[in-house]
C-alpha cells in the first residue's frame, strides 16, 4: 500500500485536522519509477565570511556583490572577503536597487547612493524613506503616504510639486516595486499600478483597471514572484494569508494550515516578515521568513504535482527556531545568504544539510492510514530512500512514531539508517501492532543521515473485525 509523503495529517485540541508539512525536507517532482516525486534534504549552509554585523540585505550590481551588514555597506569578494565601503546607519531590513550609474540603499528612513563614494540624499523634500525602487530614470521613494520621485538630471534633488499618491483606498503605502516596467504601490489593503505618462509633475499615473483588493502587512512582506507580486496580507476585514497579486485580481497561495500558522502571530509581528524568492534547479521558492521558522512555497512543484507544495525550514534539533539563511543572492555560480542570528555569511550547498556545522532535524508525516473502518495489523512500514550518503564515521538513526488520535504520540521506534556506502540498506519497521480503524505516522532523522525519501510503503493485514 503506497502512502503519500508530500504532506501529513495530525489533529489539535480544537478537534481540527491539521496539515503537517515536511520540515527541512523539500518536495521534488520527479518520475523515478517508484513515485511521482521525492523529499530531498534541505540545503546545508557553510561559513563563507564574517562581516561587521547582522545581515540586512544583499544585491549584485555590475558584477559585484554588495550587502548591508550592521550599519555598513560592504562588498563581498568571490572568496568571501568582506570590505566595508561606508556607513548607512542603523535600522532593520534595507532595500537595495540600482540605476545605470549608482546603487541606492534605503536604511532607517534615509536614502544613500553608492557610485564609488557613499553619499546621503539630504534634500529636505525627500522626507522619510520607507522604501524605494528605480524605474525609467527616476528613483521613487515612499514615506507611507506619498510617492516621491527624484529629478531626472539630479537624483539627489526632489521637487515637492512632483509628489504622487496611491488613492484608491485610504490605506497606508507599505512599499513600492517595479514590475513589467510599471511602478507598483503595495498598500495595506490594496495594490495599485502606475504607468509612466511623463508631463511636468509626477510622471506616473494610476491604471484604474489594475487595482487589486489585497495588500501587504509590511514593507518587506511582498516581492516579485513568477511575474506577479506575492504578498502576505489581505483585503479589508480579512484574515491574513499569502496571495499572488496580478493585474486586477489575486490568487490565494496559502492553505488553511499556513493561514492557521500566520494567525499565531500578531499583525505587528507579521509586519516584520521578509518575503523573498529563490529560483533554482526548476524550483520557484517563495521564502516567508517568520520569527521562529521559514515557510516555503514552491510554485513549480505545486503546478507539476497539482497540489500546494509547502515545506518548513528551521535551524534546530527539535521544534522551531529562526532559519539561518535569508537575503539570498546568486553570484559566481553559488547562493550566498545572510545569517539573521549572527554576522555570518553562508554558502548554500547540496553536499550536506548541516547549518554552520550543526545538525538539524528532518521530519515528515503522511495522511491517515485508514483501514476502511476495519481493524488491521501493520506488518511493516518501509521508506524507499537513498541511504549510505552519510559521512564516514556516522551511523545515523531513523525514528518513527504513531498516534491513534493524531495528538497523543507513541515513543519513537528507532532503527539504523545505514553507514557510508550501505546504499542497499532497507529502512523498515516491522511488527507495528494492531490499528483500530486508522493511525497517524511521523518520521524523523538528523542531518547526519543526509538522505532523500521517495515512497512510504505499508504492508497491512485487514481483520474481519470492526472497532467497538
Amino acid at each position: 500500500m503506497k502512502i503519500p509523503i508530500v504532506s501529513g495529517i495530525y489533529t489539535d485540541p480544537d478537534a481540527t485536522f491539521r496539515t503537517s508539512y515536511p520540515i527541512n525536507l523539500i518536495p521534488v517532482p520527479k518520475q523515478t519509477g517508484i513515485n511521482e516525486g521525492y523529499l530531498a534534504p534541505s540545503r546545508g549552509i557553510d561559513l563563507f565570511g564574517t562581516g561587521p554585523g547582522t545581515d540586512r540585505g544583499g544585491i549584485v550590481w555590475n558584477g559585484t556583490h554588495y550587502r548591508v551588514m550592521g550599519t555598513k555597506l560592504v562588498s563581498v569578494s568571490d572568496s568571501g572577503s568582506i570590505t566595508a565601503l561606508g556607513d548607512v546607519g542603523s535600522g532593520g531590513q534595507v532595500t537595495l536597487d540600482y540605476s545605470f550609474d549608482r546603487l541606492a540603499v534605503s536604511s532607517g528612513g534615509r536614502l544613500y547612493y553608492w557610485n564609488g563614494t557613499l553619499t546621503q540624499v539630504t534634500d529636505p523634500d525627500l522626507g522619510n524613506v520607507l522604501d524605494h525602487c528605480w524605474i525609467d530614470g527616476y528613483f521613487i521613494t515612499t514615506d507611507g503616504e506619498f510617492l516621491v520621485q527624484t529629478e531626472l538630471n539630479d537624483p539627489a534633488q526632489v521637487d515637492p510639486l512632483k509628489y504622487g499618491s496611491s488613492e484608491s483606498d485610504p490605506d497606508p503605502v507599505k512599499g513600492i516595486i517595479r514590475l513589467n516596467n510599471e511602478l507598483v504601490a503595495v498598500n495595506r489593503h490594496t495594490v495599485e499600478t502606475f504607468s509612466n505618462v511623463g508631463g511636468t509633475g509626477f510622471a506616473f499615473a494610476r491604471i484604474d483597471g489594475a487595482v487589486v483588493q489585497k495588500g501587504a502587512v509590511g514593507t518587506y512582506a511582498f516581492c516579485e514572484f513568477m511575474d506577479s507580486i506575492a504578498l502576505v496580507g489581505g483585503g479589508r476585514n480579512e484574515a491574513i494569508g499569502v496571495w499572488m497579486a496580478a493585474t486586477g485580481g489575486a490568487q490565494k497561495l496559502s492553505t488553511a494550515e499556513i493561514d492557521t500558522i500566520l494567525a499565531e502571530f500578531t499583525e505587528a509581528e507579521l509586519s516584520e516578515i521578509i518575503l523573498e524568492k529563490v529560483i533554482d534547479r526548476n524550483h520557484a521558492f517563495l521564502y516567508l521568513h517568520l520569527p521562529d521558522r521559514t515557510l516555503v512555497f514552491d510554485g513549480n512543484a505545486s503546478r507539476e504535482l497539482q497540489t500546494p507544495c509547502w515545506h518548513i525550514l528551521t535551524s534546530s534539533l527539535d521544534g522551531y527556531s529562526t532559519y539561518r539563511a535569508r537575503n539570498h543572492v546568486y553570484v559566481g555560480d553559488k547562493w550566498i545568504a545572510g545569517d539573521p542570528t549572527s554576522s555570518n555569511l553562508g554558502k548554500l550547498t547540496l553536499a550536506h544539510s548541516k547549518q554552520y556545522g550543526q545538525d538539524v532535524y528532518h521530519e515528515f508525516g503522511c495522511p491517515v492510514l485508514y483501514a476502511e473502518g476495519n481493524d488491521a495489523i501493520i506488518h511493516e512500514l518501509e521508506l524507499a530512500c537513498l541511504p549510505g550518503r552519510t559521512t564516514l564515521s556516522a551511523n545515523p538513526s531513523i525514528w518513527a512514531r504513531w498516534s491513534e488520535d493524531g495528538e497523543t504520540w507513541s515513543q519513537y521506534r528507532i532503527i539504523q539508517g545505514g553507514k557510508q556506502g550501505q546504499r542497499d540498506k532497507r529502512i523498515a519497521w516491522r511488527k507495528l501492532g494492531k490499528v483500530r480503524a486508522y493511525r497517524y505516522h511521523q518520521f524523523r532523522w538528523q542531518s547526519d543521515a543526509h538522505m532523500s525519501v521517495t515512497r512510504l510503503e505499508a504492508a497491512l493485514e485487514l481483520l474481519n473485525t470492526r472497532p467497538q
